[in-house]
């Protein structure tokens, strides 16, 4: 017997929960809405110019990229 397209999703959602899984619903951003890539320019643009006014940034960032560094990768393999 088939089942309907939503019987298998109930199915794996079930399967999920039984591993101790729970869905999570995460609400993004609409890309294509007007006004969308005007306003991430904007604010990225306000990101790089604070970042520009911050002498100690990237030393700062430097060390927190050598110090993951030396824990990668983060398990040895056997």
């Amino acid at each position: 017997m088939v089942s309907s397209v939503s019987q298998r999703v109930q199915k794996r959602r079930d399967a999920l929960r039984a591993q101790g899984l729970r869905p999570v619903q995460i609400w993004l951003p609409d890309v294509t809405a007007p006004g969308f890539a005007e306003e991430a320019r904007r604010q990225s643009l306000l990101a790089a110019e604070a970042d520009a006014r911050d002498p100690e940034l990237q030393s700062f960032l430097d060390a927190a990229l050598l110090d993951l560094a030396e824990d990668w990768p983060p398990y040895e393999e056997e």
